[in-house]
Parts: C-alpha cells; structure tokens; sequence
C-alpha cells in the first residue's frame, strides 16, 4: 500500500470550463481563482471597457464593474474547445439593463492562454461590438 497521494492537475479546458461556471454564478472569488494575478485581458475597443487591461483586480473592476454596473448578465450557454492555440470558449447570454429592463442577446468568443493551472491571456471578440456599446450608451442614459 502506499502512502503517495496523486495529484491532479486540471486540464486548460477544465480550467476555463471553472472560469466560465464561476461567471455564470456571479461567484467573483472563483472566478479570480482561476486567473492568474497578471491575467492580461484584450476587450474591443468600440465598448466602454474596451482596451488591453492587466490584473486580476483590473479586471473585476473595469470589466466585470463596467458590465455590472449597467446590467444583469445571464450565461445561457458556454463551450470550451482545447487547440494548438489555446483554449477557446464561446459564450451567449442575455443583459438586461437595469434602467430600463432592456434584454440584449450576448454573443462571445474568447482565446484564453492558460499556463499552470491559471488563465493567462484572454482575447475577446464580441460578434457585435457596436450594438453592444449602444445598449450600454441606452442603460447609462436610462432609455431605450
């Protein structure tokens, strides 16, 4: 019998899979689990959080904060796919503003980096970036 215990280390897909699932439940502390400290975010410049954010903090605050701020997110739907390039996740959902109880469906698709058990680097691209940024222009104005 012996007394070594195995360890198990999540694969990049299971470590986005946990990201996502963390996301869905609003769970902030599991989702900062599973990035790394100098996690750099790259978001569509056309949003209002848009740009090259680094840090797990910058990222709760000027992402996380900014979409939050103006909306409710629901993840309806998330999948993760592992490739030579990375892992690649692809999210829908829907926001619904809390000024104004406007619904607007999200569509993602994210390239995450992941390196020793933590999300690295994501690069998001938004199918309509745009229209995103209007129904975040309409939630802050409080109209539709």
């Amino acid at each position: 019998m012996s007394d070594q215990t195995e360890t198990v280390t999540e694969s990049p897909a299971d470590v986005v899979r946990g990201l996502y699932d963390a996301l869905s439940k609003g769970d902030v502390p599991g989702v900062l689990a599973k990035l790394s400290p100098e996690v750099i975010v790259d978001e569509p410049i056309q949003l209002p959080y848009g740009g090259v954010h680094q840090g797990r903090e910058v990222f709760v605050q000027s992402i996380l904060g900014a979409m939050t701020g103006y909306a409710n997110i629901a993840i309806t739907d998330a999948e993760v796919f592992e490739g030579p390039a990375g892992v690649i996740g692809t999210l829908t959902g829907t926001l619904t503003a809390h000024t104004t109880g406007e619904e607007f469906p999200l569509t993602m698709v994210e390239i995450h980096q992941v390196e020793n058990g933590t999300v690295r680097k994501i690069d998001v691209y938004t199918k309509n970036p745009h229209e995103l940024t209007a129904f975040y222009a309409r939630a802050e104005a409080g109209t539709r």
